[in-house]
C-alpha cells in the first residue's frame, strides 16, 4: 500500500451512514449500488433464508456491485433488516405505511439486524452482523398521530419508521444493543477492521 490515502466508498446513498463514517474521521464517498432489494429478499425468503442472512447477502451484494466498478477502492456495504413476531418489515410505503408499522410494533419487541462488509477488488475482506432489540411502549393512536405529524414524510426512509437519534426515541421503553447498530451501521467493529488494515488516517490527532 502506498502512503497516499486509500479510496473508500460507501455503497449506499444513506446520509446517516455517511455522516457516521465522516464524523469518525473517514474520508468516504457514496455511490448507490442500485440492487433490487425487494427481488433479492423475495428470492432468499422463498429459499428459507433468515432475516439475518438476507441482511448479510444484501450488504455483500451492494459492496460487490460497487467494487466491480471501482476495483481499486475499499467498498463498504451495509444492510439492515427488521423482524417482529416472524414478520419482516421494509421501509414504509408513505405515511400510511408508517402508521401500519407503528401499529404493528407498538407494545412489542422487534429485532434489527445490521450487516456490514468490506470488499476490495471483488474480494470480501471482512464482514459481520450485529443485532439490536428494540421495545416500543404501547402508545395510543393520539400519541402516534402526534409523532407522525412531527417527523414528517422523511421518516419513510427508515426501515422502522423511526430514527432513534431524533424524536423516535420517544417511542421506546428499552433498547438492547449498540447505538450505531440501531442507526444501521456496526461502526465500532468496522473502525477496528479499518485501523488494523491501516485504512484510517490519524488526521484527527494534532
Amino acid at each position: 500500500m502506498t502512503n497516499s490515502s486509500p479510496t473508500i466508498i460507501l455503497a449506499s446513498a444513506s446520509k446517516i451512514r455517511a455522516t457516521l463514517l465522516e464524523n469518525a474521521g473517514l474520508s468516504v464517498r457514496c455511490e448507490a449500488a442500485n440492487v433490487d432489494e425487494e427481488l433479492v429478499k423475495q428470492s432468499l425468503s422463498t429459499d428459507g433464508a433468515s432475516a439475518v442472512e438476507v441482511a448479510e447477502v444484501l450488504a455483500e451484494m451492494k459492496a460487490q456491485r460497487v467494487s466491480s466498478r471501482h476495483p481499486e477502492a475499499y467498498v463498504i456495504g451495509c444492510d439492515q433488516t427488521l423482524e417482529c413476531e416472524e414478520r419482516w418489515f421494509d421501509k414504509p410505503d408513505g405515511m400510511a405505511g408508517v402508521r401500519d408499522h407503528m401499529k404493528a410494533l407498538r407494545g412489542k419487541t422487534h429485532r434489527l439486524n445490521a450487516a456490514v462488509c468490506v470488499v476490495h477488488s471483488g474480494k470480501t475482506l471482512w464482514n459481520m452482523t450485529d443485532p439490536a432489540e428494540m421495545t416500543m411502549w404501547d402508545f395510543d393512536d393520539i400519541f402516534m398521530e402526534k409523532y407522525i405529524d412531527a417527523v414528517g414524510p422523511d421518516i419513510c426512509d427508515s426501515v422502522g419508521g423511526y430514527r432513534l437519534e431524533g424524536l423516535g426515541a420517544q417511542l421506546f421503553s428499552a433498547v438492547h444493543g449498540d447505538y450505531f447498530t440501531v442507526l444501521g451501521l456496526p461502526l465500532l467493529p468496522l473502525l477496528g477492521f479499518m485501523r488494523a488494515n491501516k485504512l484510517v488516517t490519524n488526521r484527527f490527532v494534532k
